[in-house]
């Protein structure tokens, strides 16, 4: 069986209610049942976690699945913390060994030390319409979501050994959020996973 977990990364707070991530995180659950083929874990930020239980998650997983709205260009505080917290625990515990550069030679290989051999695969969600990041002279220059603003979350996830999975991500989600649309991110959210994780469903 594929062994997934999902880190559920909606916060509550302000005006955000963490519902969206919380839908998908309901989703997942859904779908990655024994019946399909998959063994799933989840953390959520908003609940109490050990260091040493989500080391061990991450070590376990074959695909490890981010959740989180994107707040003020990057990751809402309590992911960003629950990230610099269990990365940092996981060095030399299965997650990373070094920065990967040799004495003898420092100036090559940096983020070359990663320990895990699995995948994962990013959603986010914007209250930003996609047009934003595709018209000439709008905010984001053209750039798409993992070119610009995840820039960083990638490499972060490389530097632990992992490779990427396509992302999906959910734009205009907080003005244009009626039922419709959000039936129609579901529907989106169901295709990518059917698309990327199909060999892995056991068909009765």
């Amino acid at each position: 069986m594929k062994k997934i977990f999902v880190i559920n990364g909606g916060k509550k707070f302000a005006h955000s209610g963490g519902a969206f991530n919380k839908m998908l995180l309901e989703l997942d659950k859904n779908y990655f049942t024994e019946a399909n083929g998959f063994e799933l874990k989840y953390t959520d930020i908003n609940e109490t976690y050990n260091l040493t239980t989500e080391i061990e998650k991450f070590v376990w997983a074959d695909v490890v699945i981010y959740h989180f709205p994107a707040w003020w260009m990057g990751m809402p505080y309590a992911l960003k913390e629950y990230i610099d917290r269990v990365f940092t625990a996981g060095h030399r515990k299965g997650m990373y060994y070094s920065d990967g550069r040799k004495a003898e030679n420092p100036s090559i290989n940096y983020g070359k030390g990663g320990l895990l051999k699995a995948k994962y695969m990013v959603t986010t969600t914007w209250n930003a319409p996609e047009t934003a990041f595709t018209l000439p002279n709008e905010f984001f220059q053209q750039k798409s979501v993992d070119e610009g603003i995840l820039f960083g979350f990638h490499r972060m996830n490389e530097f632990i050994g992992l490779s990427s999975l396509p992302s999906i991500h959910f734009h205009d989600v907080e003005k244009n959020n009626g039922e419709a649309q959000i039936a129609l991110h579901q529907e989106n959210y169901m295709k990518h996973l059917h698309q990327h994780f199909p060999t892995f469903i056991i068909h009765e």
